[in-house]
């Protein structure tokens, strides 16, 4: 039997989760659907709904939160789900988790990876995150756990855009592009949102391209260099942020203030394999935690191929590519979403692991 496709689902309370799975579920072209449902305390009356409009299998775990102590419940309703189907008692093509609005989705996604009964049953598709542009900015603002969302997406939808105006719309995806420059985002509308963008994105398959907007690559050298001007006094950074003033003009810069960033290191130098196998080891070591994700496109010495690597939090894989085209200029590009990381020590590190 095929591998089971898995999605996880994350954003804010109000974001619209709901409003997508049950257009999902009811426009579900000839797909049947198994959702796990997280979410605790009232909002448990979503999942009547969902039942009542669809003759989905729907299984609830009324029980709290995966990302904490409840980690160990999704993979036994993953097994049972599993072995349902393999006994041909449950029916269904693919899973969507829709987590509670304050989980880290990185556990959840390790899931798939550590366990290895899961991993012999499901392939983790993508992870979604929805975005309310209304309150988006508060929420980011004072809740990490929103950040890491962003941080950890494949595809952005962003809802209730028409509730802003277009700078506030321009801020914000300005804002979530320099958090996660992986991740293409759109505007959604009361969650229509076409299937083809919600399943079968491949976010975690190790392919050989790497998509980053090139203005976004453009944007980052510019405030690279910027960064190395240390604590620059640019107005935005002290004055209008700290006191409110002018709040609009700026709010370009305001993702220098948030703790989730991503950076990206290109070189086209080639890798020593040895060295940099070391260096990235050390950098999970100490800061997987707050790695959230990163991936990268590599050009290393004695293979003619592409070495293609992704890692979540501590979990780390690689993989070989294609081979490089013979008019190809060969190089590598990495980019990393985390909290707080120690960029100069990141690229120093990767820097001296070059050949």
């Amino acid at each position: 039997m095929s591998l089971i496709p898995a999605t996880i689902l994350t954003g804010f309370l109000g974001s619209g989760k709901t409003t997508l799975l049950k257009r999902v579920l009811a426009e579900a072209h000839g797909q049947k659907i198994a959702v796990v449902e997280n979410e605790f305390g009232e909002e448990n009356i979503d999942s009547d709904i969902l039942v009542s409009d669809t003759n989905e299998q729907i299984i609830q775990m009324s029980n709290g939160c995966i990302c904490c102590t409840i980690r160990e419940d999704l993979r036994a309703t993953l097994r049972d789900l599993a072995e349902k189907r393999r006994k041909g008692e449950l029916n269904f093509d693919r899973v969507v988790i829709e987590t509670t609005g304050i989980a880290d989705p990185g556990p959840v996604a390790q899931t798939f990876f550590m366990d290895d009964e899961i991993a012999e049953s499901y392939l983790l598709d993508s992870i979604l995150t929805l975005v309310d542009a209304k309150h988006a900015a508060a929420q980011l603002n004072d809740r990490q756990e929103a950040r890491r969302q962003v941080g950890f997406a494949d595809q952005i939808f962003i809802s209730k855009a028409d509730l802003v105006s277009k700078d506030e719309l321009d801020a914000l995806m300005h804002r979530l592009k320099h958090m996660n420059p992986r991740a293409p985002q759109r505007a959604v509308h009361f969650g229509e949102v076409a299937l083809s963008e919600v399943f079968d994105l491949r976010g975690f398959n190790l392919n050989a391209k790497l998509d980053i907007d090139p203005d976004f690559l453009k944007a980052d050298d510019h405030d690279h260099e910027h960064d190395h001007g240390e604590h620059c006094d640019h107005p935005s950074h002290h004055d209008h942020a700290d006191h409110g003033h002018d709040h609009a003009d700026h709010s370009h810069h305001h993702h220098h203030d948030d703790d989730v960033k991503s950076f990206v290191f290109k070189s086209e130098r080639a890798f020593d394999a040895a060295k940099l196998e070391d260096f990235l080891g050390a950098i999970v070591n100490v800061y997987g935690p707050r790695m959230l994700r990163y991936k990268g496109v590599l050009f290393m010495q004695g293979t003619e191929r592409k070495v293609i690597f992704q890692g979540v939090h501590q979990l780390m894989g690689s993989d070989l590519g294609p081979a490089w085209g013979g008019d190809e200029v060969r190089n590598s590009k990495m980019v990393f979403i985390g909290i707080d990381l120690p960029k100069d020590i990141l690229l120093q590190g990767l820097e001296q692991s070059l050949v």
